[in-house]
């Protein structure tokens, strides 16, 4: 019996410490959700108006023949039609957006199952649990793993950081080391609700036959296109890393007061037992007196 309540004990105090980690962490995330939703929309604003110049530049018909549309037109000329080898697959780069820490439910694990189902793919990782995730399946060694532990944060991710990662790969993709690029991310549907999805940016989704746009652009709409490329790639991947983030607060807000609630009520039922283990100990040495002092 005496074992028993000291187990009770034990857990009662594990599970009050529980309370107070996930009360704590779900403090954190609230004070932090409205500056990273505040983020999020101010980035979909800037990525809604470079999309709307990028899109008005795809209808002019100077720009056709632009290289962001895609290397089909290059392999269709390749004078080798048996060619075979690398040239000729699919060469798909993604870039993985995750959190920095766990405790935030489904977010970093829905992210890996969607590249989980993905094949021969190029990963290049943002987050600290992405880096963990894919630098070690990169077949490094722990040593190599231990001095390159460098990784780009998803909270502090910043437009300099966005811009040069699209240079790298906005030159891949014109110099055909790449024939695709994506961007792996949580979008923020609700504070309930974050779903896991793949944008694709390059290549540039050619216009419909019917769409021409007539307007005057200064330099010509080619020159421009070709010059607002990278800044468009940068303002994706920013857009979307922070909304990655917000998702990240969101989701992690919501699993800590559920932590928090299944915590109390372990709590509560743990010392129901404790005072019915406790109360039968009582009667027992109160009937152990009674029976005593009749003798």
């Amino acid at each position: 019996m005496a074992k028993d309540i000291k187990v009770l004990r034990k857990k009662i105090k594990s599970f009050d410490s529980t309370l107070h980690l996930t009360g704590a962490m779900g403090l954190v995330a609230s004070s932090k959700i409205r500056k990273a939703t505040d983020a999020m929309l101010e980035g979909r604003k800037y990525l809604e108006a470079i999309t709307e110049v990028v899109n008005d530049l795809k209808k002019c018909p100077e720009c056709r023949t632009c290289k962001y549309f895609g290397l089909e037109d290059k392999k269709k000329d390749s004078s080798d039609v048996s060619d075979t080898s690398e040239n000729t697959t699919p060469r798909t780069k993604l870039i993985v957006i995750a959190g920095d820490r766990g405790l935030c439910g489904g977010y970093n694990a829905n992210v890996f199952r969607l590249v989980r189902d993905m094949d021969d793919i190029d990963i290049i990782p943002i987050g600290k649990r992405a880096y963990d995730r894919y630098t070690t399946d990169l077949n490094e060694t722990e040593d190599d793993y231990a001095e390159n532990n460098v990784f780009e944060s998803s909270e502090y991710y910043t437009y300099e950081s966005a811009l040069k990662l699209a240079n790298e790969c906005v030159k891949d993709f014109a110099e055909g080391k790449i024939d695709k690029l994506g961007i792996v991310y949580n979008r923020y549907v609700s504070i309930m609700t974050q779903e896991p999805e793949v944008k694709w940016v390059l290549p540039l989704e050619r216009p419909q036959s019917g769409d021409v746009n007539t307007g005057v652009f200064e330099p010509d709409p080619f020159t421009l296109l070709n010059d607002i490329v990278p800044q468009y790639v940068a303002g994706v991947l920013y857009a979307l890393v922070k909304e990655s983030f917000a998702c990240e607060v969101a989701a992690r807000r919501m699993a800590m007061d559920s932590a928090k609630k299944n915590a109390t009520e372990m709590i509560d039922n743990l010392q129901l037992e404790y005072n019915r283990v406790r109360q039968s100990k009582i009667t027992q040495e109160i009937t152990e007196i009674v029976a005593g002092s009749g003798k």
